[in-house]
C-alpha cells in the first residue's frame, strides 16, 4: 500500500532539501512530517508514541546542523522514525522492521546519517563525547556533536557516567535532554521527581525566560559567539548562587526548559547554541504521542501498538476461534504472584520493563514486594543480591539482551557470593522485529560459563511454572530461567506447579537410528517435525534436556551409549552454547558420534518475524527435518510444513 506524503514532505529526499524551506514552513513540514508517522505506522506497525513526540526536534535539528558531518546520535533509536525518513529512506519506510527491510533503529551500515547505531539505551552521551573528542583531536572544530536522550534513559549509569567525564573536557557537544516523563512505562525515581521539580519552578522558569530573551536580542544585533556565551554565564551565575542543578555541578551548561512542540523557537535555541563552545545540555520538555489523541493519553499502549484504524484509534487484534496459549512473559506474570502469596520472602525486580515482562502484575497486588528501578540492569542485579543477603528470594527479571549489561554483576555481586537471586531472562532468542540489538541469542553461554548458577529453559507454559517452583525453594547459587518472546502451546496451563529436579532432562519419545537434543520452546518445533516424519517411518528419538547446567549426564550416557547421530537444537548462539556442552560431554566421556548443531550461527542476525529468521538459520522446523533427512541419508516427499505460531 502506497502512503502519499505531503506537499512538502514529499519533496524532502535529505536534510539539503529541508534547509531550502523558509523557516515559516517549519511548522507545515512537522504536521505532515507527523502525519507521515501515523499513516504508515498504521498499516504497517512499528514503534509510534516516542516518533511523534520528538518531530518538531527532529526538523529543528536537521533544519539547523550540517547532517551528516554534524554528529546526530538519538538514544535507543524508537524515536528516530521522523530522522529516517528525512535523511533519503521515506519511500523504503514501508519496509521498517520487516525482513530484509529497513532496521527500526538507528544503523550506521543504513545510512550515512545514522552516526551511531542504538537499540540499547543510555549510550549517546558516550558515543557523542567520544566523537567530539575525536573531532577535537583532528582540528575539526566547527564540527558539531548533538546527544539526544530521554529521560528515561538518563537513569541508565552509563549516561551519568559519560556527563561525568564530558563536564572535564572542551569538547564541543550538545545533551538534548527529551523530558517526556516515558520510557516504555512511566519512568521511576528521584531523577523523575527532580526533573519534574525544574519544569514546575517559577524560578526556574523565570530564568530560562530571562536567557532565551537575552540570546534572541543578541543573535539579532549580530553578537559574535564569545559574547553570547559570556552574557550566558553571567546570568547563570547570578541564578545558580540562589538554586542548585545537577547539570551544572557536572560542568555542563544548562539551557531550558523549553517547548519542545514549538518548532521556531527550537530551531532558534539550536542555532544559537552552535555558538556556545563546550560541552552543554538544552532540557527540551515533549509530550510522546503528541499529535495522535489517543497515544497521548495511554503512552504505554501506544508505545508499539501494532497496526490500527488511524481515524477511530482500534488497534487490529484477531480473535481467535478458540482459546489460544498465553505469552509466556503472562505465565510469569500470574506465577510470581501465585508463589509470592504462599513464600513472602519472594520479591519482583525489573529494569524498567514491567508491562514487557509483565512484573506490572505484581506491581499491581504487591507493591511493597515489586520494584521497577528503571532503566538501570547493573542495579537491579546487585539490588537483587543485597536482598538475597538478607534472606529474600528475589525474581530478577531482564530481557536476555538486557542482562548483557549486568555481566559483571552477576558473576562478581551474585555468583562468586552464591547467592540465591532467580534471573528470568525474557526474549531469549530471537526477538523478531526489533533485530539484533534485541537478540537474546547469547545467554546460554555466557551463563553456563560462571560457577554457582543453574541454567534452564522451559519447553512449555507447565515448565516454565514447574522451574520457577523449584526456583524459589531453598537452595544455594543463582537460578537463571530463559523463555522466548511470544506465546506457549498450552491453552489450559495453570497446571499445578511441582518440582524438577535441577539437572535432570525427560525423554519425550523414544526412536531409532537418530537423537534430536533440544533445550526450551524450540523443542516443540521437534514435537511437529517427529509427527510428520513418523508418516514415513522415521522415528528420530527427542530427549528435552531442560537445563544446559548442570547438564543431564546420566541421560547423556544413554544417548551416546544407544545413538552414532545427534542433532542439538537451540534458540541461541551455537558458540558456547547448549550443543557445545553436548560436544565438550562427549569428548570428556570418549564417546564418538557424528552431532549436527543448529542454532544461532556467529554473526550478526537482522530483524524479521522470529520465523524468517529461525528458517534463515536452520532451525524451523523444515530446517530440523531436513537436518535429520541429510543425517540418516533419506528423502520423502517435499509439502509444506504447518508452521508453529
Amino acid at each position: 500500500m502506497f502512503i502519499e506524503p505531503g506537499e512538502l514532505l514529499k519533496n524532502i529526499n535529505n536534510p539539503d532539501d529541508l534547509k531550502k524551506l523558509p523557516k515559516s514552513e517549519l511548522t507545515k513540514i512537522s504536521q505532515e512530517l507527523r502525519q507521515y508517522i501515523i499513516d504508515c505506522v498504521s498499516v504497517y506497525g512499528g514503534h509510534f508514541g516516542a516518533s511523534l513526540g520528538v518531530v518538531e526536534l527532529t526538523v529543528a535539528l536537521h533544519y539547523v546542523y550540517n547532517t551528516p558531518d554534524d554528529q546526530l546520535i538519538w538514544d535507543v533509536g524508537h524515536q528516530a522514525y521522523g530522522h529516517k525518513i528525512l535523511t533519503g529512506r521515506k519511500d523504503l519506510f514501508h519496509s521498517n522492521r520487516t525482513y530484509k527491510g529497513l532496521s527500526g533503529f538507528p544503523k550506521r551500515k543504513e545510512s550515512e546519517y545514522d552516526a551511531f547505531g542504538v537499540g540499547h539505551s543510555s549510550t549517546s552521551i558516550s558515543a557523542a563525547l567520544g566523537m567530539a573528542v575525536a573531532s577535537e583531536y583532528k582540528n575539526e572544530k566547527d564540527r558539531q556533536h548533538i546527544a539526544v536522550i530521554g529521560d528515561g534513559a538518563l537513569t541508565g549509569g552509563m549516561a551519568f557516567e559519560a556527563m561525568n567525564h564530558a563536564g572535564v573536557t572542551n569538547s564541543n557537544m550538545l545533551i538534548i535532554l527529551n523530558d517526556n516523563c516515558m520510557a516504555i512505562d512511566p519512568n521511576v525515581g528521584a531523577l523523575k521527581d527532580y526533573l519534574t521539580d525544574i519544569t514546575t519552578s517559577k524560578t526556574y522558569n523565570k530564568f530560562r525566560d530571562d536567557i532565551w530573551n537575552t540570546l534572541g536580542k543578541i543573535s539579532k544585533f549580530g553578537v559574535n559567539a564569545q559574547e553570547i556565551a559570556s552574557k550566558v554565564e553571567a546570568s547563570t551565575k547570578s541564578f545558580f548562587l540562589k538554586q542548585s542543578n545537577l547539570f551544572e555541578s557536572l560542568n555542563l551548561r544548562y539551557f531550558g526548559p523549553i517547548d519542545g512542540h514549538d518548532v521556531d523557537h527550537l530551531a532558534t535555541v539550536l542555532e544559537d547554541l552552535k555558538d556556545i563552545p563546550g560541552p552543554k545540555i538544552l532540557h527540551v520538555l515533549t509530550t510522546k504521542g503528541k499529535g495522535f489523541a489517543l497515544a497521548e493519553k495511554d503512552q504505554t499502549k501506544w508505545h508499539a501498538p501494532g497496526t490500527f484504524d488511524k481515524v477511530t484509534g482500534e488497534i487490529h487484534k484477531t480473535v481467535p476461534e478458540k482459546p489460544e496459549p498465553p505469552k509466556y512473559q503472562h505465565v510469569f506474570g500470574k506465577t510470581i504472584i501465585e508463589l509470592a502469596k504462599k513464600n513472602d520472602k519472594i520479591m519482583g525486580i525489573t529494569p524498567a520493563m514491567p508491562s514487557g515482562s509483565s512484573l506490572n502484575l505484581m506491581m499491581e497486588e504487591m507493591p511493597d514486594r515489586a520494584f521497577d528501578v528503571g532503566i538501570a540492569e547493573q542495579h537491579a542485579v546487585t539490588f537483587s543480591a543485597g536482598l538475597a543477603t538478607q534472606g529474600m528470594v528475589p525474581f530478577c527479571n531482564i530481557y536476555s539482551t538486557f542482562m548483557q549489561r549486568a555481566y559483571d554483576q552477576v558473576i562478581h555481586d551474585v555468583c562468586l557470593q552464591n547467592l540465591h537471586v532467580v534471573f528470568c531472562l525474557d526474549r531469549a532468542g530471537f526477538a523478531g522485529a526489533d533485530g539484533a540489538t534485541h537478540h537474546g541469542a547469547y545467554d546460554i553461554a555466557y551463563m553456563r560459563s560462571i560457577p554457582n548458577i543453574v541454567v534452564s529453559a522451559p519447553m512449555n507454559e507447565e515448565e516454565l511454572r514447574n522451574m520457577m517452583y523449584t526456583a524459589q525453594l531453598p537452595q544455594k547459587g543463582a537460578f537463571c530461567i530463559r523463555y522466548p518472546r511470544g506465546k506457549g502451546v498450552m491453552p489450559e496451563w495453570q497446571t499445578p506447579m511441582q518440582e524438577i529436579e535441577i539437572g535432570k532432562g525427560r525423554k519425550v519419545c523414544d526412536g531409532e537410528e537418530i537423537a534430536v537434543l533440544t533445550i526450551g520452546h524450540i523443542g516443540n518445533y521437534v514435537t511437529d517435525v517427529r509427527k510428520e516424519l513418523s508418516q514415513h517411518d522415521i522415528n528420530p528419538a527427542h530427549f528435552d534436556m531442560r537445563f544446559a547446567k548442570p547438564i543431564d549426564e546420566e541421560m547423556l550416557h544413554e544417548v551416546f551409549s544407544k545413538f552414532d547421530k545427534i542433532i542439538t537444537v537451540e534458540d541461541g548462539c551455537l558458540m558456547g552454547g547448549f550443543g557445545s556442552a553436548v560436544v565438550e560431554f562427549m569428548a570428556d566421556n570418549g564417546y564418538s558420534a557424528k552431532i549436527k548443531r543448529l542454532g544461532i550461527p556467529d554473526r550478526v542476525v537482522e530483524h524479521g518475524s522470529q520465523l524468517e529468521l529461525q528458517r534463515e538459520c536452520g532451525f524451523d522446523q523444515e530446517g530440523i527435518k531436513n537436518t535429520i533427512l541429510n543425517m540418516l541419508e533419506k528423502k520423502i516427499e517435499k509439502k509444506p510444513f504447518a508452521q508453529l505460531v
